[in-house]
């Protein structure tokens, strides 16, 4: 699945489920790029913008579309280091609400 994809199937989630009210987050995809939901917006968007973020999700395209599809656990990902998250830890605990 290419990044635009990841990004089109974001802006679904968004739109139904809305972002985390007043919060940036950013999957960070290393080479792959980047999938930020900036929650400040009213209405929430979807972007591309890697930049600066209250959460920053560190995870390989390969390991976000396993989790994204049910396949894979995020918080054994979690553990395994195969997802790492700096800044704000609550706001990653709430993203279940919009990729669930």
């Amino acid at each position: 699945m290419s990044l635009t994809e990841v990004t089109n199937g974001m802006k679904e989630r968004v739109e139904k489920n809305g972002g985390i009210a007043g919060k940036k987050v950013v999957f960070d995809f290393g080479d792959d790029g980047a999938v930020c939901i900036d929650g400040a917006a009213s209405p929430a968007t979807v972007s591309n913008d890697g930049s600066t973020a209250d959460c920053r999700i560190k995870v390989s395209m390969a390991d976000f579309m396993e989790i994204a599809a049910g396949k894979q656990n995020a918080q054994m990902a979690f553990m395994m280091g195969k997802l790492k998250v700096e800044g704000d830890m609550g706001i990653a605990m709430q993203l279940g609400k919009i990729l669930g």
